[in-house]
């Protein structure tokens, strides 16, 4: 997944990303609208991080909701 389909899929994408970061607002969600630009700004400003930091996190993160999810067999 990338930045253009998060953009496209963010309505359901919202739950997830306010699991991960608790600090983001339902407005600080609107706001952003799946925009990698707006998400890293808003992650600066309510986390206190540097840029290089929330870009890294925003990555780690997109490409961790790309990867298909592995099961265990007993």
């Amino acid at each position: 997944m990338n930045w253009d389909s998060m953009e496209g899929k963010w309505k359901q994408m919202k739950g997830v990303v306010q699991k991960q970061w608790g600090k983001l607002t339902d407005d600080d969600l609107a706001f952003m609208a799946g925009s990698k630009e707006q998400f890293v700004g808003r992650l600066q400003e309510r986390y206190g991080m540097a840029k290089e930091v929330a870009q890294k996190q925003a990555d780690d993160w997109l490409q961790a909701q790309a990867e298909p999810k592995s099961t265990t067999r007993p």
